[in-house]
């Protein structure tokens, strides 16, 4: 996935999938956490469904058995290959930190500090006795703001420890920083829309049944919170009101998903006397001076409607309202770190009622995954030693430059680009960085204090290290080695102002990668997985920027008719499969990931068939290697979800679901009904197949 979708979901993870607490206590794991991964092939016999027609229903086929066979776990909202690979990373991770957790003269600084931030996770007792203790600080000086002039110096602090900051979830609006759409070379100030809890703006206006179902759940909860605040019922009422009133205000003035798919809407850079101008009653000398950029006199306003609507907000709306809204945002954002109440209130809703998760993961894997989240660079360290081998990340970094080189013969055979659009787009893919397994340079923690038995000040330390080193990168040169996700993460994604591809440690395994596989199972899913990302750079989006990382039109007008044409077809296409109930998947909203599924795809089969040239490849367990091939690719999507996930991610998230990311794109490919025998008039036969790359 591109990095804006992913932080876009990162933000859906953290909000709604919330690895809420459960009781377990910080002693020996069992025996399933020493350390070891179990063993899951990359093409599984006993995961088909040998009485499904792969010609009909590819999915079924593939991932039958293994659906029935793997039923959703209560503590999960979704379930699949790639949440096994997880949990089992995180039995590793967890050795690792219960290793380091316990006291002892051989442990390194860095083994010190991820150690002592999991014990302090982990330590019930001393959350439950330090109650809202450490949000008094921030109360305080809430209740004691004068005027909504005042609020620009609070939210310069709160931003700063605010786990929401550069999320679409943040309190009020979004501040980080962000690479110049017109110049790679820079990273500048910017300020994004923000300021809700529901998962994202259509929640607050959409006027269905369920929509407002869930406002109600969503207002019911927020007095909770506040009554857990002390607030008495009939004043957390009249808070969650308050609260709901201004949310649904900066809703309206918010871009949709689809809207900010097309970063020419995301990018208006402006002085800071124009910001000023737009929200006269904001104070944004105050906030840049408390952010510590006062000196910057440029940034890029991501959305400024919503800056406008802010101004509306902040002249109309009293400044008690402001209080009530500031002491919810709070709330919100750190309640999975406070006593049992505050974290059973806010699984009920984010959790229960989003997602239809049926009960609390323990209390270990939450931990497990904050550690990661705020410290994933050290804790990586001993991960990718225990995980990741020198042989993988060559046979890696092999299948990706096969797959590049099939894409460079691609564009070149294009029969509807011209050659001027071939030479820049040639131009591009080899520009293109490849970072495989984990970073050359970890990342420095040394500046981040962790203190045993302070949970939630951990927590709040990490975040404002994240906040100040992505502020401290404006003015100086790129670091291009960076990474923007944890080793240990089960996932990949393309930059396309870096323009690289990344690869970590945690989805280069079985069964995405397996090395006891043959290359056409391996170059199925993991080569999948490696094209989806390089097609991004080529995607409706990703084709807006060069291969220097600027927005940049570098199509003849003719050449994009025809890309825009080729991606309609992709969109039409995934805008007819139902999600859940009578809703429809967004192709709009899916376009760029779903043209990478099948751009992807046809790249790694080209890949594998150039790489297996002149070789004599036997059938094994029955199956040709080209049916191997595509088994492999549609075990990799082995998945299901709870209804209230499917209708989620159905608003949110540019992802097509699993079924589909499978039966979607076979369903395109010549290749694939050749290798099945599949007829014309079949499902997996579409009679107006699409293709862009």
């Amino acid at each position: 996935m591109r990095i804006k979708a992913f932080l876009n979901l990162l933000g859906l993870i953290l909000l709604c999938a919330n690895y809420v607490v459960g009781q377990s206590s910080c002693g020996v794991p069992p025996a399933s956490a020493q350390g070891t991964i179990e063993y899951a092939p990359g093409l599984d016999l006993n995961s088909l469904d040998r009485s499904a027609d792969p010609c009909v229903d590819f999915f079924q086929f593939a991932c039958g058995s293994w659906l029935k066979n793997n039923p959703i776990p209560p503590d999960q909202s979704s379930w699949g290959v790639d949440s096994k690979l997880q949990e089992q990373n995180q039995m590793i991770l967890r050795q690792i930190l219960e290793d380091a957790s316990r006291p002892g003269p051989k442990l390194t600084a860095v083994q010190q500090k991820i150690g002592d931030y999991y014990a302090s996770c982990m330590d019930e007792p001393a959350i439950e006795a330090a109650g809202t203790k450490p949000l008094r600080g921030d109360l305080e000086r809430i209740a004691k703001l004068k005027s909504v002039h005042d609020l620009a110096g609070y939210l310069a602090s709160y931003h700063a420890r605010d786990v929401f900051t550069v999320l679409p979830t943040s309190t009020l609006f979004s501040f980080t920083s962000d690479q110049d759409f017109k110049d790679s070379t820079q990273f500048i100030p910017e300020a994004d829309q923000g300021g809700l809890g529901l998962p994202d703006r259509d929640y607050y206006l959409k006027e269905d049944a369920k929509s407002a179902e869930i406002r109600k759940a969503y207002v019911a909860h927020v007095q909770k919170i506040f009554e857990l605040l002390g607030d008495k019922p009939e004043v957390a009422a009249e808070n969650a009101q308050t609260v709901m009133q201004i949310e649904t205000a900066l809703a309206k003035g918010s871009l949709t998903r689809v809207e900010r798919r097309d970063p020419t809407k995301l990018y208006h850079k402006m002085t800071r006397a124009e910001l000023q101008a737009i929200t006269p009653a904001f104070d944004w000398n105050a906030y840049f001076t408390g952010v510590g950029l006062g000196n910057a006199q440029s940034l890029n306003v991501v959305v400024p409607d919503f800056f406008k609507t802010l101004e509306t907000e902040l002249k109309s709306e009293p400044l008690e309202s402001w209080k009530t809204y500031l002491r919810w945002h709070l709330v919100r954002s750190n309640a999975r770190y406070l006593p049992a109440a505050f974290v059973n209130a806010d699984f009920e809703f984010y959790s229960k009622t989003l997602a239809g998760q049926k009960e609390l993961q323990p209390r270990w894997k939450r931990c497990v995954r904050y550690v990661d989240r705020d410290l994933g660079e050290a804790l990586a360290q001993a991960y990718v030693e225990k995980t990741f081998g020198a042989e993988g990340k060559e046979r890696t970094l092999k299948m990706v430059q096969d797959i590049e080189a099939a894409m460079e013969r691609d564009i070149r055979q294009l029969p509807w680009m011209s050659d001027a659009t071939k030479q820049q787009a040639l131009e591009k893919l080899h520009l293109i960085r490849n970072k495989i397994g984990y970073p050359d340079k970890w990342r420095d923690y040394s500046s981040v204090q962790v203190v045993r038995g302070d949970a939630l000040g951990n927590v709040q330390r990490s975040v404002t290290f994240q906040f100040q080193r992505q502020l401290g990168k404006i003015g100086k040169p790129i670091d291009h080695g960076e990474w923007l996700i944890t080793p240990a993460t089960v996932n990949a994604y393309y930059d396309p102002q870096m323009n690289d591809i990344n690869f970590p440690a945690g989805i280069l395994q079985p069964p995405f990668f397996d090395k006891k596989m043959d290359d056409a199972v391996n170059y199925g899913d993991a080569g999948g997985i490696i094209g989806h990302e390089l097609t991004h750079g080529f995607d409706d989006e990703g084709r807006q920027f060069d291969g220097h990382g600027n927005l940049r039109d570098w199509w003849t007008p003719e050449d994009a008719k025809e890309f825009e044409k080729r991606a309609s077809c992709v969109s039409d296409q995934y805008s007819q499969y139902v999600v859940v109930d009578d809703i429809k998947i967004n192709g709009k909203l899916t376009l760029g990931e779903d043209a990478a599924d099948l751009g992807g795809l046809i790249l790694s089969y080209m890949a594998w068939q150039e790489a297996e040239k002149g070789k004599k490849l036997d059938p094994i367990d029955g199956f040709t290697p080209e049916q191997r091939f595509f088994i492999g690719y549609g075990q990799g999507w082995c998945s299901h979800e709870t209804p209230e996930v499917a209708r989620m991610r159905a608003a949110t998230n540019p992802h097509s679901p699993e079924k589909y990311r499978a039966n979607g794109v076979v369903s395109n490919l010549p290749q694939f009904q050749q290798a099945f025998g599949c007829k014309a008039g079949q499902p997996m036969v579409r009679a107006n197949q699409c293709r862009v790359w």
